[in-house]
């Protein structure tokens, strides 16, 4: 049985639109069709427009990996065998032995260091959940990072994992040296230490610390307070001495390589050097070259003031490398940053909150809160955020962390954070693989919890596209997310009758669609994307749907960029533009390799072919 459904809905792009409360008027009528299709177990609804029937037959324009156009005439352009199809292989075994419900929504993030740089404690991480790499430029070489990143392409191209990787710029904020090669060093209550712009020709003196700018000495006042690591350890200027500072430490700590610097005077931070300071120094302009070069998959940029420095920086990767397909992250550590947040993270392709260093430029007791707008604003505006910084610190000494951390990783967790991130726990900690094993494990209690208790937040997801097609994907995206949550009819026939019964009865406007679906609740098993770009699976993402999300694209570097993306599994698959194909095509690869079986409900959207279907798998 086949019914159709027309839809009279607005277009943005339409210059003479004018409309009162109970319908639209154009110029040129607009029409999107949903035909709606049940045949046995299925259910099929479609968006198309006018102009399909003028454009089918002419050769179609997708997104290639660089993000320039190609022109398609026989299919899909496929890069590999097109009966393959790849998929992570620790999700895979976590599909295969506990099923769809029991994966791990939050992504992980851990930064590598001496204490997990080689190959086999690359593969312990990737193991244990790790979904990006993090290389911080602030220490190490380009050598030392380079032989990281080969390692994490031979662990993908060797093992079938698809772990992305991030690297983090150093930023031009003040910050202290390298402890004369010293891994760290123990600052104790009472010590007086050198805060010193002097180039040492020798062995650094006992007890000095080499400053990155020149006017430090000049700045600072006898009484201000310095805060190293955003505060985990401090001292009180007590005497300055030409280039040399002495300073009494007042809070003991340990002292990690250029650890952050910032100094407050009579209870306020003194900014105003550090807001002359260019967000993007000469080193960090050396080190993205080199990121570029390397066909990294992300790259963070510290202490952002404006959108401005990202837009120069999008730019600037576009002018050197065509081809590249590299996210640019903005972290979110001071309070230019949130002054300007909304703009920043419109502008950017994901943020971090850096909270270390952000809580050493506002209270301590606002931390909470800014973490909480941050990751809304992100979720909102449809950005991937990762929430970072002292996540776990005390196991960068200890094999088991703190009742207060579990709790801080719970919060992050249940705010929806896109990602969690280790710093130092995975760098340098004796623990690192412990503590990947705490944060997935909270991960999966907290999000099963979730579930299980219903907790629906009812976030305000406001309309993020410009263009009529993709208000239409988000709409769709939706109402996807929607129907997986609540079985609300036993039989999936009856539902199917029950959804082409009421459009003959309604008559329905692109909104009326919405109310349509979410009407008609299913519980299902998953929701299939077939996405060029990572678009819709990205729309997905932002719903946090109760079921996974299998994300299936042709490209690689696509496929590692979702791997950031709360709730997508990304699978490389080459595929077409018919859906039917497609489908037919998914579940005998996931079927053969026990990832599915006959009778799971699934919902496929594309982003190909503006479509929602809903079918058991045959």
């Amino acid at each position: 049985m086949s019914q159709s459904l027309h839809l009279f809905t607005p277009s943005t792009r339409s210059p003479n639109l004018t409309f009162s409360k109970q319908c639209y008027s154009f110029a040129k009528p607009c029409y999107l069709r949903f035909p709606v299709t049940t045949t046995g177990t299925k259910l099929s609804i479609r968006a198309s427009s006018d102009l399909d029937a003028a454009t089918s037959s002419s050769a179609q324009v997708l997104a290639s990996d660089n993000g320039k156009g190609v022109a398609l005439t026989g299919g899909a352009r496929e890069e590999y065998s097109a009966g393959s199809i790849e998929v992570d292989t620790v999700t895979e075994a976590e599909l295969k032995e506990n099923g769809f419900r029991s994966t791990r929504r939050t992504k992980l993030v851990c930064t590598i260091g001496p204490a997990t740089c080689g190959f086999e404690q690359l593969e312990a991480l990737a193991v244990g959940g790790m979904n990006v790499a993090r290389i911080n430029m602030c220490h190490g070489t380009r050598d030392w990072h380079r032989s990281v990143i080969q390692s994490v392409r031979r662990l993908n191209e060797e093992k079938g994992y698809a772990v992305a990787i991030m690297m983090d710029t150093e930023g031009s904020e003040i910050h202290m040296g390298d402890l004369g090669g010293a891994s760290s060093a123990k600052a104790e209550d009472g010590e007086v230490w050198t805060f010193s712009v002097r180039a040492f020709d020798s062995t650094l003196p006992e007890h000095t610390i080499i400053v990155n700018y020149e006017g430090f000495a000049e700045d600072v006042k006898v009484g201000d307070e310095l805060l190293v690591d955003g505060g985990m350890v401090r001292f009180e200027v007590i005497e300055k001495i030409g280039p040399d500072v002495k300073c009494r430490c007042t809070d003991p700590g340990l002292l990690l390589p250029r650890a952050n610097l910032t100094f407050w005077r009579d209870g306020s931070l003194v900014r105003e050097r550090n807001a002359m300071l260019p967000t993007i120094s000469s080193k960090d302009w050396l080190d993205i070259d080199f990121g570029i070069a390397e066909g990294v998959d992300f790259i963070a940029i510290s202490f952002v003031k404006s959108a401005e420095v990202i837009k120069h920086l999008k730019s600037y990767i576009a002018a050197r490398a065509r081809d590249a397909d590299i996210s640019v992250i903005a972290k979110i550590e001071s309070i230019d940053s949130l002054k300007n947040l909304e703009e920043i993270i419109q502008a950017s392709d994901g943020a971090m909150v850096a909270r270390g260093d952000l809580g050493a430029q506002i209270p301590l007791e606002q931390v909470p809160s800014a973490q909480q707008r941050i990751v809304q604003v992100c979720r909102q505006l449809n950005k991937p955020v990762i929430v970072a910084s002292q996540l776990l610190e005390s196991m960068i000494e200890y094999p088991t962390p703190t009742r207060a951390e579990v709790a801080d990783v719970s919060e992050a967790v249940r705010q929806r954070a896109d990602a969690l991130m280790l710093s130092g726990e995975s760098a340098m900690g004796q623990f690192p693989d412990k503590a990947l094993t705490v944060l997935r494990s909270v991960s999966l209690r907290i999000e099963k919890w979730w579930r299980e208790e219903k907790r629906h937040e009812a976030m305000e997801l406001p309309a993020i596209g410009s263009a009529f097609s993709d208000t239409i994907s988000e709409e769709i995206c939706s109402s996807a997310a929607k129907m997986g949550r609540i079985l609300m009819m036993d039989n999936l026939r009856k539902q199917h009758i029950a959804v082409v019964d009421w459009c003959l009865d309604h008559a329905l406007t692109g909104g009326g669609f919405i109310h349509l679906l979410e009407a008609n609740n299913l519980e299902v098993d998953a929701l299939f994307v077939y996405t060029k770009t990572g678009h819709m699976a990205s729309l997905l993402s932002r719903c946090r749907p109760d079921c996974p999300i299998f994300a299936f694209t042709t490209s690689t570097s696509v496929r590692r960029r979702l791997n950031l993306q709360w709730g997508l599994i990304p699978f490389r698959l080459s595929f077409a533009d018919d859906m039917e194909s497609n489908l037919n095509k998914t579940f005998s690869l996931l079927k053969a390799r026990n990832l599915i079986k006959s009778g799971d409900l699934v919902i496929a959207v594309s982003d190909m072919l503006q479509s929602i279907q809903v079918m058991n798998v045959p």
